[in-house]
């Protein structure tokens, strides 16, 4: 029985419902849990208490003892407090955003690298130096000539493979560096000396 408040007419507890559906929740958590590497594990605010739970689960290998684990790590994760359950998911989600933008990072590197080694390349690495001034012109110039050279002699691509790491670290410190110039910090200006 859960309980009324006479009063307000409001029950005491949630129902056995909504307490199966955040049992279910956090069972499926620790399933996602269980399926990351150590690395990625490793990102994550898990608290120490449940590492060697996980770890067990990953170990585990026949269905219905692995079950039981997973059914044993989701009870030891309802006994966190939620603060600790929601800084998981919001890191988990950081981490799916994370690898979605270095997805669309490396694409991008793959298609400057294609730019510059294609017919136009010349006015493919104006454009690049254009928008990115901090790119070394002599050592994309260098990359350039060489990988053009392996293709012609269908040699081993190396030069290719080093330009796609230089643009990444381009297109990555460019990333990282603070533009002061960037338009919404304009406007969190104009907004500060209105306020």
């Amino acid at each position: 029985m859960r309980g009324r408040d006479e009063e307000t007419g409001e029950y005491f507890s949630p129902s056995r419902s909504a307490q199966r559906r955040a049992a279910l929740d956090v069972l499926a958590l620790g399933e996602q849990l269980v399926a990351l590497s150590a690395a990625q594990l490793a990102r994550l605010p898990i608290p120490e208490e449940l590492l060697p739970h996980i770890r067990e689960a990953q170990r585990i290998t026949a269905h219905i003892a692995h079950k039981r684990q997973l059914a044993f790590l989701a009870k030891q994760m309802r006994k966190l407090d939620d603060a600790a359950l929601d800084a998981i998911r919001d890191a988990m989600r950081k981490d799916g955003e994370a690898a979605r933008r270095e997805t669309a990072l490396l694409h991008r590197a793959e298609a400057l690298r294609e730019a510059l080694l294609g017919d136009e390349g010349d006015a493919a690495l104006t454009e690049l130096l254009a928008a990115y001034p901090q790119a070394d012109r002599q050592k994309l110039r260098q990359l350039m000539r060489n990988a053009r050279e392996e293709r012609a002699k269908n040699k081993p691509p190396r030069a290719f493979r080093e330009l796609f790491r230089e643009l990444r670290e381009v297109l990555t410190q460019d990333a990282v560096a603070p533009d002061d110039d960037a338009p919404g910090d304009a406007v969190e200006r104009e907004e500060e000396d209105h306020g």
